[in-house]
């Protein structure tokens, strides 16, 4: 009987600590790692187009009707976290159909992410993210729905540079195995992309400014955005990755973990 209830605390704490790794570490890394995305050289120089091309203004008038950037710019984020929720579900369902080998799929998408942080580094070629793969619109859609199918397009086409750092939170969705939890992390990716594009949208001068002093650091940043991902991709490796989360539980406060 002790044995036997060694073994169901070893179980439920296992559970616990894989509820909040899911919960407290994953979505973080996947916000993160939205943040990094928008930071890319391949999203962040052509925020100002896009703000203009989905309300259909100049960069001027943006600045004047404000509100109305702000609406295209909601729905165009409704539109590609659509896609991405959806593929997190997908990569999540996929992960929960091969659950009895849980750990070797944490292992394995250990490995993806690491050769998606060798690729952003420069250090290894794939071939499919050399290739160009936006879709392009040579005439938006009418109106604010059109918009969120901007959104959708751009999600459904990502560039290169967004492909390994999506492909890398995918394959940390699938090895959760639980829907829930991929639907979670997606989400959070998407909010690390939005948030910053919303915050342009409502302040496109105050953007232009601030970007002519940070390009200079967008190398720096893309360089960064592969260590993050071949650090993310050893925590799963190893296995470390749960361990963090036991770690982060002594630090969460009693309520958060009763509702955890």
């Amino acid at each position: 009987m002790p044995g036997v209830s060694r073994s169901g605390r070893g179980r439920g704490a296992a559970c616990g600590n894989d509820l909040l790794t899911d919960v407290a570490v994953g979505p973080a890394v996947a916000f993160a790692a939205g943040l990094l995305s928008f930071l890319s050289p391949c999203v962040l120089p052509l925020v100002p187009s896009y703000v203009g091309y989905l309300s259909g203004m100049t960069l001027e008038e943006v600045s004047g009707r404000r509100y109305r950037a702000i609406g295209h710019a909601l729905l165009f984020v409704a539109g590609f976290s659509l896609v991405f929720i959806l593929l997190g579900a997908g990569a999540t369902a996929l992960g929960a159909s091969l659950r009895y080998h849980k750990l070797l799929l944490a292992r394995a998408g250990g490995v993806l992410i690491i050769l998606f942080g060798l690729y952003t580094l420069g250090l290894l070629r794939i071939g499919l993210f050399d290739r160009e793969r936006r879709i392009h619109l040579d005439q938006k859609p009418v109106g604010y729905l059109g918009s969120a199918v901007v959104g959708m397009v751009f999600a459904a086409g990502w560039t290169p540079c967004i492909g390994p750092i999506l492909g890398a939170i995918l394959a940390l969705a699938g090895s959760s195995g639980q829907l829930r939890h991929g639907v979670v992390l997606l989400a959070a990716y998407s909010a690390g992309l939005a948030v910053p594009f919303l915050i342009a949208a409502a302040a496109l001068d105050a953007f232009r400014n601030w970007f002519q002093r940070f390009r200079r650091w967008m190398p720096w940043v893309h360089r960064a955005s592969g260590i993050v991902l071949i650090g993310v991709g050893l925590l799963l490796v190893t296995g470390e990755f749960t361990r963090l989360a036991g770690w982060l539980q002594g630090m969460t406060p009693e309520f958060l973990r009763k509702l955890l």
